[in-house]
């Protein structure tokens, strides 16, 4: 098995700007990412350009991702961003799929698909999250609900895009309560994720492709988490913002 251990940091609409850049400098100054380990920071996009041009000053190989991008190139789309725009500013990632992108902005399998095409395209990385609501996962239908997200979502993958293609899964019901999946429930849900892929595809890109727990993951649980076979890293909320807290997660997968 040779999977990339993955911890990504999703700052959403938080911070103003010289705390961004602080925060950052901060991390870059006691983390870099490794062959067997990436590090990944999300800022809001006003930030982007000036955090990769101070991550660059230390000498660090932290990776810059994005919040979301459009499906288009360029056109009259007022406040959006394209990924060959993202790409242009040396971001190398991409967050689609998110639970709140789909819950507040109504986005779908079709629409994301899209949006991966068009990432892909750019030469971006893409990191895809997949997650069910607690009345979902009540009435026993969270692997139908993340197999339909995932399939959905990458229906028109080439196939030799896959290694371009991070995971994430995010119990909506998880994200920014204070509540975790157990590791177990975590586990359980990612060797799920990683069957589809072997069924979808091939065990080869199953066993390569890293997937990510994301949902209140935090210092005192993110080991135990990332400890699970199918656990390869975390996508995380809350955490990111606090030098500390992120630090001793990140810590924590390796």
């Amino acid at each position: 098995m040779n999977r990339k251990i993955v911890v990504a940091g999703n700052w959403k609409m938080n911070l103003l700007y010289p705390d961004a850049v602080k925060l950052a400098s901060a991390l870059s100054k006691q983390v870099s990412s490794s062959r067997s380990m990436e590090v990944i920071i999300c800022p809001s996009l006003p930030y982007v350009t000036p955090i990769l041009e101070q991550l660059r000053q230390d000498n660090r190989d932290i990776s810059v991702g994005a919040q979301d991008c459009h499906t288009e190139t360029s056109g009259a789309y007022t406040g959006e961003i394209s990924a060959e725009m993202l790409a242009s500013c040396w971001v190398k990632y991409v967050i689609l799929g998110h639970s709140e992108r789909r819950a507040q902005f109504g986005e779908n399998e079709e629409l994301l698909r899209d949006k991966i095409q068009a990432a892909l395209s750019a030469g971006l990385k893409v990191i895809y999250c997949v997650g069910e609501t607690l009345e979902q996962r009540d009435s026993d239908s969270a692997f139908e609900v993340v197999k339909g997200q995932l399939l959905g979502g990458l229906k028109a993958l080439d196939v030799t895009k896959f290694e371009h293609i991070t995971l994430a899964y995010e119990p909506v019901w998880a994200i920014g309560t204070g509540k975790t999946a157990t590791p177990e429930q975590a586990q359980d849900m990612h060797a799920e994720i990683r069957n589809l892929i072997a069924n979808k595809y091939t065990q080869e890109i199953a066993d390569g492709t890293s997937i990510l727990y994301g949902g209140s993951v935090k210092p005192h649980n993110a080991e135990v988490l990332f400890g699970q076979a199918d656990v390869d890293g975390g996508l995380v909320g809350g955490a990111s913002l606090k030098v500390d807290d992120f630090l001793a997660i990140i810590n924590a997968s390796g």
